[in-house]
């Protein structure tokens, strides 16, 4: 018997090294984590290096280290790795070798989650479908072929007796590669000793229990900046003034030095950071004493507005190609069973799609009524190649009876000679590349009310460097590649509550594409329409700042080196603008120094404005690709309005 000992899981900090150093002594105390004699308070950032392509791991790095991050945090996506048992993948998106490089070669730490389950919100937590068929194996349980785990306290206790030995195994397994860094366990309060016990959620300044041990720190694990969606639902955004107050509540109340975001955000929480780190050594070594800076303290970031701008459209039908995908019958079956056989167990993940097919024999005067109870997301029932009907769930797991009634007589069909097809012929063939899609035959495009279609088109990149997206708002559900890469299954058609799409624009990685003649393949299960399907790209073209007099000066301001720099403005608020990389501020959209009423998604002028607010604004900033513009009556010739409080409120078109 072959015994499978895939044994990590716990959060792992791990010093990668600073400016090229070859890595550091990692310890910690009941204050914080410890690097080369060193207590440190560390800002980290969720980046999964499958998530993203490789030519994209260095920028986005370097925006998270100018946001104020000291540390990158990945998990290791086992089933991405060893898709089959002793078959391994490093390679492209799964070079995790070379982003943990491209991480150290910007002097930050990396927080390595080895897993090798992880949740994630990834496919089976990041397991091998493979190890499924291990003799014997219990998933998340005390038994020799398993000993996985990650947020394990979730389900602990349906383990009953074998949960709390389970762990207690896991950390001793652990401590005992003696890697020299410390172990982390996430969301589990009762993690032995010396493992540390780690928050994820929320709101963990008031929800977690705190650390089982006076000698362990405070560490959040994954802060979550948002939580993931599922097609039908509303998506809920989460403010960056309520993580940003859940950071400082958790430094405070928790005494808190490690906090990661999952994933992150930037613009507001810059500032955050930065604000902590000038004060980082009385923190991680001063006496606490708390006191109160009043009822509300407001922080003025940039905001910014992204906008798409058609670059593609494909609204012409001589653009496009299709081709039906063939409906299997029983006969050309090779798979066969006298059971409706579960869907995973069947597919083993090779396809999202397994087809049950039957035969049987009915008088042409007959009327016949198909009943099938399914726990696939959809089911699509065909006779004779012509569709009769549909069926969505929710849940995912195949077929579970299928019965037919003829003419008053009731036949149960679930123990019937079944024939089985895993997979789409379009998938096999491999339609979605450039080989495949040359060596298959094509039609012209008709707009048929046909389901399961493929279709094919190209075009060129759009110039520039803006981020790329394809709209797929006139389709319906399927799956989308573009130069034999996909980039997601879509689900136009499932919508929310409110009646729009979950999501109809779906990033197309730069690198991914070609100057011209891009091939973009879509297998559509329902009926859309690719006429509708454009190129998009998307860009920052308006920013946006309001300030008061109520407002703190930028935190850069404070810093030893800047005391002396500008005294009349040095300390004072300012709006700072930024606009994006090759872009600058075109056009100053509004300008007012006085009570600009509202903010920066809903302005307008108010009973006090300075008349040459524009005009300052102008001269300080267009044609610069940053600008700074302080507030101060000095500044725009004179108070407008003595006696009221004064605000300046600036939105800029940047190109």
């Amino acid at each position: 018997m072959v015994g499978f000992r895939w044994l990590w899981w716990f959060g792992l900090v791990a010093a990668t090294g600073i400016g090229g150093a070859s890595g550091g002594d990692v310890t910690y105390d009941g204050r914080s984590l410890i690097i080369d004699g060193q207590r440190k308070l560390l800002f980290s950032g969720s980046i999964h290096y499958p998530r993203s392509t490789p030519d994209m791991w260095s920028s986005l790095i370097s925006k998270a280290k100018l946001g104020g991050l000291d540390a990158i945090d990945t998990y290791v996506f086992w089933n991405l790795h060893e898709p089959q048992p002793g078959q391994y993948d490093f390679s492209g998106r799964r070079d995790i070798v070379k982003f943990i490089k491209e991480v150290q070669s910007q002097g930050l730490y990396v927080c390595l989650r080895i897993g090798p389950f992880i949740e994630s919100e990834w496919a089976y937590g990041g397991l091998p479908f493979w190890l499924h068929d291990i003799p014997n194996i219990v998933f998340r349980s005390d038994n020799e072929p398993f000993k996985i785990e990650n947020e394990y306290q979730n389900v602990e206790k349906a383990f009953r007796d074998k949960g709390p030995p389970y762990v207690r195994w896991a950390a001793e397994m652990a401590v005992g590669l003696q890697t020299g860094v410390p172990w982390v366990m996430c969301k589990q309060d009762d993690a032995p000793d010396p493992v540390i016990n780690a928050c994820n959620g929320q709101r963990c300044g008031e929800t977690f229990v705190g650390p089982n041990s006076p000698n362990k720190p405070a560490i959040w694990t994954e802060n979550w900046t948002h939580f993931y969606d599922i097609y039908g639902n509303i998506t809920k955004i989460r403010s960056a003034e309520d993580i940003a107050y859940q950071v400082a509540l958790f430094m405070v109340k928790m005494n808190g030095s490690y906090i990661n975001y999952y994933m992150p955000k930037w613009g507001h929480l810059q500032e955050l950071h930065a604000a902590v780190k000038l004060c980082s050594q009385t923190l991680l070594y001063g006496l606490q004493t708390n006191f109160s800076l009043g009822a509300r303290q407001d922080v003025s970031t940039q905001f910014s507005t992204r906008s798409r701008q058609l670059a593609v459209k494909l609204d012409s039908p001589e653009i496009w190609e299709e081709c039906d995908e063939v409906i299997p019958v029983f006969d050309d079956t090779s798979l066969r069973s006298d059971l409706l056989l579960e869907q995973m167990n069947t597919t083993k993940d090779a396809s999202d799609y397994l087809w049950y097919t039957a035969s049987y024999q009915q008088s042409e005067d007959s009327q016949s009524v198909i009943t099938v109870q399914s726990r696939g997301h959809v089911l699509r029932a065909f006779v004779n190649g012509v569709l009769i009907g549909a069926h969505m769930e929710r849940r995912a797991a195949g077929l579970q009876t299928v019965s037919l009634q003829e003419n008053q007589v009731l036949k149960n069909l679930t123990n019937y000679s079944w024939g089985y097809q895993v997979g789409l012929l379009g998938e096999r063939l491999q339609l979605y590349t450039e080989e495949g899609s040359n060596n298959a035959q094509w039609n012209k495009f008709n707009s048929s009310s046909q389901p399961l279609k493929w279709y094919k088109s190209k075009f060129d990149a759009p110039e520039g460097t803006d981020p790329v997206a394809l709209n797929l708002g006139s389709m319906g559900k399927g799956e989308a590649w573009i130069n034999g890469q996909s980039i997601g299954r879509y689900w136009i058609s499932f919508l929310t509550p409110d009646g729009s799409p979950s999501q109809i624009w779906y990033h197309i990685p730069r690198s991914f594409l070609k100057p011209t003649d891009n091939l973009l393949v879509l297998f559509e299960e329902e009926i859309g329409n690719p006429l509708g399907i454009s190129v998009d790209t998307v860009s920052v073209t308006k920013v946006c700042r309001h300030v008061s007099d109520s407002n703190p000066p930028p935190v850069a301001s404070w810093k030893r080196e800047t005391l002396n720099e500008n005294k009349d403005n040095g300390r004072t608020p300012k709006v700072r603008l930024h606009c994006p990389s090759k872009t600058k501020i075109s056009k100053i959209l509004f300008a007012s120094f006085g009570s600009p009423s509202g903010d920066c998604n809903n302005y307008a002028l108010g009973s006090c404005h300075s008349t040459n607010s524009r005009a300052v604004v102008e001269k300080a900033c267009l044609g610069k690709k940053m600008c700074s513009i302080p507030w101060s009556d000095k500044k725009f010739g004179g108070d407008p309005c003595p006696g009221t409080p004064k605000g300046l409120l600036i939105e800029a078109q940047c190109q």
